[in-house]
Order: structure tokens, then C-alpha cells, then sequence
């Protein structure tokens, strides 16, 4: 059976479209987020806003028999998954306020070190030793962050900057934890977004008190009190409300575009379509909102896309070598047992997607 699928390639109209919309989708949802995050004093509660739709769209795509499984809420399963939501909230709020205190050309090198992170932490914690060329990709796209931090025209908020670190550093260990956390959901990409956000939007709300943000939100929804309707607190709240409802609609579509992408493409072309989407944000950023890409940024954002593609032509490499060299399922779980290619991509809900594809590879073939 696995050698008939492979012989059935998916069409290129398909992996052309998969590939477009992804990349369409991802592009909208930098744009929109940066358009709310300009305007809102509430980024939190603007995450808790989208994770919101996107449960719902869930629940309703769930009733009307469009999904390829059918949605469960298993007591045991959210205990199991509490170590991946936690680190899931954390990141995405990081990742919201990083956006939030850098421009939108800027926000891929605040997080610019996701890449080398991650492979560290596979290292201590899996003790997964990179080869000598997967170090050289780290040094790459390391150099490409310090070169857009201290040659970049345009001096970046050490706040930003702070943050991008932080959820970096998030990002990079929650690919670690991800791989139990498809087992707890018997390796159900889909299965493993819908608790994802079901179980982000709980705990964000709590959260959203605990931060201070809770006088924001109602002057948000309610304005300042004893002070009258202005036009500008509603265009905010229009600005917010809007924001939101497309955000949480593209976020659910790329939860579900993410498997067809894994599905249909190679992990070089999904890395290479999120490169272009990287290249493309920078100059959305400079159209939408007058972001100034100087000289510095464009060089930091090339090198970091130069490493992130040597990354993924490397691992895609050792991966077929392995492979070769092994027999039959057994050779390819131990081809794929030390890859860590799927997790450096994360946008949003991107830390999801290429983890999924780590744990296909995983499957013998």
C-alpha cells in the first residue's frame, strides 16, 4: 500500500494551489495581525479573540461532516497535552507582542533564531548530535540575526526584540515536547490543532486578567466611562473586531491547509514557499504600514532564508542517505528518528504544520 501512494504523485495543479494558499493565508494573517496590534492595547485578549473563532469554525466544520476525523474532548488527552498548550500559549503571546514593539519587515529576524534554538534543544534534551553541516546552517542563519540586530539602519526596540528571543526560545522547546503530544492524540495532526486551540483559548482567558488587561478590554468593547463615543474608539473596536474574525478564520484554514501541504509538498518546497512568504511580509510591512527596509534588514533576512534552506537541503539529504543505506520500516524510523527538520517553520499556528510532517516521517514507509 505505501509504494502505491508513492507511485501517485498529487497533481501540480494541486500542490501549486495548496502551496498558493498557504502562502496567501500566512501573508494575510502578518498583515492583519499588525494592523490590530498597531491599534489594540490588548494583544492577549486579541489572541484569545482568535483562538475563539477558530473553535468555533472547528465545532461547525465538525457538524457539518467536513473533516477527516471527528472531534472529541477526552479529559485524559487535555491532562496529556498540558505541557505542549502551556508552551503554546507562552509562545503565541510572545509571539503577539513581538509583533506588537517591531515591524512587520522586521518580525522575521526578531525571531530569526528559532532555527539554531531548536537544534540545540534537541541536542541537550534528545541528544540528537547535528552533523557538521547542520552546525553551519545554525552559524548561517545565527549570523543573518546578529546582522539585521547591529547593522540594521533603523535601530529595533530591544523590547521587540527581547520577546522574538523569548518565543524563539519557546518555540524551539515546545518542537521538542510536540512529538509525545501527537502520540497523546494517536499522531492526529488535526486532532492535535483542534485541543490546541480549544485549550489556548481557556487558559488565555485567565491569563488575560492576570496581565492587567482586563481595564483594556472593556474600555475595547465598552469605551472610557462617562466619556462619550468617540469616532476613533469605534473605529478601534471596529479595527478589533474585524482583525479578529479574519485572523480566526485564517487561522482555522491554515490549520487545515497545513496537512494538505504537508501532504502534497516536499519539505524543501514547503521550506522554500515559507521563505518567499518571509520576503514577501517584509515588503507587504513596507506597503501596509511605511515600514523602511534598509540595507541591513534585506541582508539579516537573506542570510537567515540562505541558512533556513541550507537547513532543510541537508536534512532532506541525510534523511534519503539514511534511508538508502537501511531496510525496509526499520531503516526508515531510524532515518527519521533524529530528524529535525520540521521545526523551524512557525508562524501563528505554523509551529503545528512541519511538526506534523516530522512525526509522517516517523511512520515506516
Amino acid at each position: 500500500m505505501p509504494h502505491h501512494h508513492a507511485s501517485k504523485p498529487p497533481s501540480k495543479t494541486l500542490v501549486t494551489g495548496v502551496v498558493l494558499f498557504y502562502l496567501a493565508a500566512a501573508l494575510a494573517m502578518v498583515v492583519a495581525n499588525k494592523w490590530v496590534l498597531n491599534s489594540t492595547e490588548t494583544p492577549l485578549f486579541f489572541l484569545f479573540a482568535q483562538l475563539v473563532i477558530a473553535v468555533i469554525l472547528f465545532v461547525i466544520s465538525d457538524a457539518l461532516r467536513l473533516l477527516p476525523d471527528r472531534l472529541t474532548f477526552d479529559l485524559n488527552v487535555c491532562k496529556g497535552l498540558v505541557p505542549m498548550v502551556s508552551l503554546s500559549v507562552i509562545g503565541l503571546s510572545f509571539s503577539n507582542y513581538t509583533l506588537a514593539h517591531v515591524d512587520a519587515s522586521f518580525y522575521q529576524v526578531a525571531r530569526g533564531l528559532v532555527l539554531p534554538l531548536t537544534v540545540l534543544s534537541s541536542f541537550i534534551v534528545l541528544h540528537a548530535r547535528p552533523s557538521v553541516k547542520i552546525g553551519l546552517a545554525c552559524t548561517i542563519v545565527t549570523l543573518g540575526f546578529f546582522t539585521g540586530v547591529f547593522f540594521d539602519g533603523i535601530k529595533p526596540s530591544k523590547v521587540g526584540l527581547a520577546f522574538g528571543i523569548a518565543s524563539s526560545a519557546i518555540t524551539a522547546i515546545h518542537s521538542v515536547v510536540i512529538k509525545r503530544s501527537l502520540a497523546v492524540v494517536n499522531g492526529s495532526a488535526l486532532m492535535l490543532s483542534w485541543y490546541t486551540n480549544l485549550l489556548s483559548a481557556g487558559v488565555l482567558l485567565p491569563g488575560v486578567v492576570l496581565v492587567g488587561e482586563a481595564p483594556g478590554v472593556m474600555r475595547l468593547l465598552f469605551g472610557d466611562a462617562g466619556a462619550a463615543t468617540t469616532a476613533a474608539t469605534s473605529n478601534v473596536l471596529s479595527t478589533f473586531l474585524w482583525g479578529s474574525l479574519i485572523t480566526g478564520v485564517l487561522g482555522f484554514l491554515m490549520s487545515i491547509a497545513s496537512l494538505l501541504s504537508i501532504k502534497v509538498t516536499s519539505p524543501i518546497t514547503h521550506m522554500i514557499s515559507s521563505a518567499v512568504r518571509g520576503v514577501a511580509a517584509s515588503f507587504l510591512g513596507m506597503w501596509f504600514f511605511g515600514d523602511v527596509i534598509t540595507s541591513g534588514r534585506a541582508s539579516s533576512i537573506a542570510v537567515i532564508l540562505l541558512g533556513s534552506i541550507y537547513y532543510t537541503w541537508v536534512k532532506h539529504e541525510e534523511s534519503q542517505q539514511a534511508s538508502k543505506g537501511a531496510d525496509g520500516a526499520a531503516g526508515s524510523a531510524s532515518a527519521t528518528g533524529r530528524d529535525g527538520r520540521g521545526a523551524y517553520e512557525r508562524v501563528n499556528m505554523e509551529e503545528l504544520d512541519l511538526e506534523a510532517a516530522k512525526h509522517k516521517e516517523d511512520k515506516p514507509e
